[in-house]
C-alpha cells in the first residue's frame, strides 16, 4: 500500500510541474512579424491604424523617420479569468499534494492540507505578474511615401496582429498572407 502511496506522490509533482509548464506557456511572450499590403496610400493607412491603435489604448512614442518606423507602447492585463483558473487549480493541485503528503507521513496530522492555502494564491499570483507588461507595436513602411499602394511591416503581439487584421481589413483594404489567422495555436 505504501507503493502506491509514493507511486501517487510521483504522479501529484507531475501534475505540479505541469501547472508550472502552463503557467509559464500562459504568460509567454507572442510577439510576431508580419507583412501587410494595402491598395490605399500609406498616409491613410497609417493614419487609419494610428487611430485605431489610440482607441484601443496604445500610446504613440515616436518612431524614426529616415527608417519609416511607427513605435507605440501599450499595457496588458492579465485575464480575470484565467487568475481565477489557474488559481483553483493551483488550489486544487496542492490540496492533492498535501492529501497525498498526509497519507505517506500520517504523524503529521491535517498540516500537509494547509499547501492549498500557498498554491491557489501562488498560481494566481505568479500569473498577474508574469502576463501584466508593457508591451510594444512597431509599424516599418515598406513602400514609398508617395507611393499608390502601401506595404506594412507590423511588430506586435499575436492577438493584436489579428485583431488588426480582422477589424480593418474592411475599412483599409488590409491584405496578409493568413498564417495568422490559419495558425493553430
Amino acid at each position: 500500500m505504501h507503493t502506491a502511496f509514493a507511486s501517487t506522490l510521483l504522479l501529484t509533482f507531475l501534475l505540479a510541474i505541469g501547472l508550472m509548464f502552463f503557467l509559464r506557456a500562459a504568460s509567454k511572450d507572442r510577439t510576431t512579424v508580419v507583412d501587410i499590403q494595402s491598395s490605399l496610400p500609406p498616409l491613410e493607412v497609417l493614419k487609419g491604424i494610428s487611430d485605431w491603435l489610440a482607441a484601443r489604448g496604445w500610446r504613440e512614442i515616436g518612431g524614426d523617420a529616415e527608417m519609416k518606423v511607427l513605435r507605440f507602447n501599450g499595457s496588458v492585463a492579465a485575464s480575470t479569468f484565467l487568475t481565477i483558473f489557474l488559481s483553483i487549480l493551483g488550489g486544487l493541485g496542492s490540496a492533492c499534494l498535501g492529501l497525498v503528503v498526509t497519507q505517506l507521513f500520517p504523524f503529521l496530522g491535517w498540516w500537509p492540507l494547509c499547501l492549498s492555502l500557498l498554491g491557489a494564491p501562488l498560481a494566481g499570483v505568479v500569473y498577474r505578474i508574469r502576463s501584466s507588461r508593457v508591451e510594444g507595436l512597431e509599424i516599418k513602411l515598406l513602400s514609398e511615401d508617395d507611393a499608390s499602394q502601401t506595404r506594412l511591416r507590423v511588430r506586435a503581439h499575436r492577438d493584436e496582429l489579428i485583431a488588426m487584421e480582422l477589424e480593418l481589413a474592411k475599412d483599409f483594404g488590409l491584405m496578409s498572407d493568413g498564417s495568422l489567422l490559419s495558425s493553430p495555436i
